[in-house]
């Protein structure tokens, strides 16, 4: 809403196995296919130059999109992401994601697993929130928007280095207005992450929200937005 206030025109994409988008039925959920989808929204919805913002996977989607030609963006933000992540924090996001093959009986329980992973011990304030997260089976239980396929995708260390190799050549060509967001609790992201980034791109902005975690914006939208307004403000003519 904030960004809609300040005049610009905000899109929120699902990709392919997330959130309200169908799921793949070959369950290609690699980089490229993503990158695809990405390519293809910017197409169809005619965009010249869009800002292009992106948080975790999404972030490396666009990361991907800016630094290999694909798409001329006026300007990227990249919300807790880079080529180098930590291991730790992959494996502890892999583990939430799986927790729950069998799903939830009811949302508080799924408000309760979400707390349990941001390390709050608080449940989320708005159940009505959660129930746009969730889809409901035959069963009347609770599951996961994403498609658990994308979770059980093979991968190996030969895989991983050849994403952050490729992710890092991206990082070293980009020549536009960029901002990284990191959650200064971040188990994925960690300071020295964020600082290898801002070696590869020099030129490159950077904010740290002190308390918040891998879901910086969910944590502290009010923060995230008035840095993500601040640095728009000052790179993107809205009148280009």
């Amino acid at each position: 809403m904030r960004l809609g206030e300040a005049g610009y025109r905000a899109m929120a994409v699902d990709l392919r196995g997330h959130g309200d988008s169908s799921w793949d039925d070959q369950g290609n959920y690699g980089h490229d296919s993503f990158l695809e989808d990405l390519l293809g929204v910017v197409a169809h919805c005619g965009l010249e130059k869009p800002v292009l913002i992106g948080a975790s996977l999404g972030g490396a989607v666009c990361l991907l999109a800016v630094g290999e030609g694909l798409v001329e963006a006026s300007a990227l933000a990249l919300v807790d992401t880079a080529p180098n992540i930590e291991p730790v924090g992959v494996k502890n996001l892999r583990s939430f994601m799986t927790a729950r093959p069998e799903g939830f009986e009811r949302l508080e329980e799924v408000a309760e697993s979400v707390a349990a992973y941001k390390g709050s011990g608080r449940r989320p304030k708005s159940l009505e929130g959660l129930a746009k997260n969730v889809r409901i089976d035959e069963e009347g239980r609770y599951h996961w928007h994403w498609d658990p396929r994308f979770m059980h995708r093979p991968s190996s260390s030969e895989n991983w280095e050849e994403r952050r190799s490729r992710l890092e050549a991206c990082a070293r060509r980009l020549a536009l207005p960029t901002l990284l967001v990191r959650g200064g609790l971040s188990d994925m992201l960690s300071e020295k992450g964020a600082r290898s980034f801002l070696e590869l791109c020099p030129r490159s902005e950077y904010v740290s929200i002190d308390d918040a975690k891998h879901m910086v914006a969910g944590d502290h939208n009010d923060r995230f937005t008035a840095a993500l307004l601040e640095f728009l403000n000052r790179s993107v003519s809205l009148g280009s």
